[in-house]
């Protein structure tokens, strides 16, 4: 194997920019073998969302580092068991509500204590409504929120039934657990009942927890300073520096970071190299989930601004960014009518980024069965004309 080029505690950006790709999945051969299981496992984490443009965000995740895998083998790998009977995941708040490998069940142990251990929601909690919640799991087997007596009590979405604030604090507290969704509804049971005996144990003290997670989120970025990596799971600062010491990363020096951080040892044993991913990415992909650390690595600025009043957005409301060549090099905000794929404003780095972008459309199009591809808006008006004109070529 080839070694970095300089001693491993010092790294250029461009090199850090390489090793984050590659320990995202985007540098190299994929691993098809290990497919979507293979993708979280890697990972660590993939974020839910609401919102469905082309896909979900947990389908996009996958579908940006493999390519055109199914979506229906995309939810069977997060939510089908294996022939024991054994989850392969499960839902819990990390970085946001997450899919996670079910083996990190006990590593989130320092969390449900930290829940259970104070006041938390500003919804009330009616007597009795969750020793009736774990009555009824236990008694009927995995539920919905609606089975379990309505998950709202009004059509307003904060306006939560007794049984949904209920359940949801027992799925914080740990006594109950998500192993599937049904109709993107969660499927609560009890996680005495749904996770591996091996695995339900809160056993764990916070120190090993924080190692643990702090060691993933190094893993996972490939290096990262401190705000990187307690981003990664939602730390606090000072948990991380409590345990990175004993975490097996490693401290190291990237030119123009200004800032000390750390690498995955295995990251710094090879050179990073390989073919790089052409494709659009959720702006929920951990690639891009920490706004400073996409600004420091790609010198791209990423807001998600679904949330953002119509007048008052920049990039469309569900912006996904283009990467090609390990470079954030334009946005796509995508709709869908029919079987045409819509880019209703594209902006992009100059005219290198057109055939990236036209190929980024075209495999996201097949993707979601979407037979056409129609630009509307075009920031840099002069280049509208060969975006069309590459992705009709492809078309023909």
């Amino acid at each position: 194997m080839t070694s970095l080029p300089r001693p491993a505690t010092e790294l250029s950006a461009d090199e850090a920019r390489r090793i984050a790709l590659r320990a995202q999945g985007f540098l190299g051969a994929p691993d098809r073998r290990g497919g979507v299981r293979g993708v979280l496992r890697h990972l660590g984490a993939v974020q839910l969302d609401t919102i469905s443009v082309l896909a979900r965000s947990h389908e996009l995740v996958p579908y940006a580092r493999l390519g055109a895998v199914g979506r229906r083998t995309v939810d069977d790998a997060y939510w089908t068991p294996g022939p024991d009977g054994a989850p392969h995941a499960f839902e819990y708040w990390s970085h946001a509500a997450c899919i996670l490998p079910v083996e990190e069940w006990p590593h989130f142990a320092f969390r449900r204590r930290a829940y259970r251990a104070r006041p938390h929601w500003n919804h009330e909690l009616p007597d009795g409504a969750y020793e009736q919640v774990i009555k009824q799991l236990r008694a009927e087997g995995p539920l919905t929120a609606t089975e379990l007596g309505g998950a709202k009590r009004t059509s307003e979405w904060w306006d939560w039934s007794g049984a949904k604030v209920a359940v949801e604090r027992a799925l914080m507290y740990g006594e109950v657990v998500c192993v599937e969704r049904r109709g993107w509804k969660r499927v609560y049971d009890l996680a005495e009942r749904a996770i591996p005996a091996e695995l339900l144990h809160d056993e764990l003290d916070d120190a090993e927890c924080l190692r643990r997670l702090v060691r993933l989120a190094g893993r996972s970025l490939g290096v990262g300073t401190r705000a990187d990596i307690a981003d990664y799971h939602r730390l606090k600062a000072e948990q991380v520096d409590a345990v990175i010491a004993d975490s097996g990363l490693v401290p190291v020096t990237v030119r123009g970071w200004g800032k000390p951080a750390w690498a995955d040892p295995a990251a710094l044993e090879t050179v990073p190299r390989g073919r790089h991913r052409t494709t659009l990415l959720s702006p929920f992909d951990s690639l891009i989930w920490e706004r400073a650390r996409t600004e420091r690595i790609f010198g791209f600025t990423h807001r998600l601004e679904a949330y953002v009043p119509r007048p008052k957005r920049v990039h469309g409301y569900f912006a996904m960014p283009v990467l090609a060549g390990g470079r954030l090099v334009g946005r796509v905000d995508p709709a869908r009518e029919g079987r045409t794929l819509v880019a209703k404003q594209v902006t992009l780095d100059g005219p290198k980024a057109v055939p990236a972008t036209a190929q980024a459309l075209l495999e996201a199009a097949t993707w979601v069965d979407c037979t056409d591809v129609r630009v509307e808006r075009v920031d840099a008006p002069e280049l509208r004309a060969p975006l069309i004109a590459a992705l009709s070529g492809a078309l023909d």
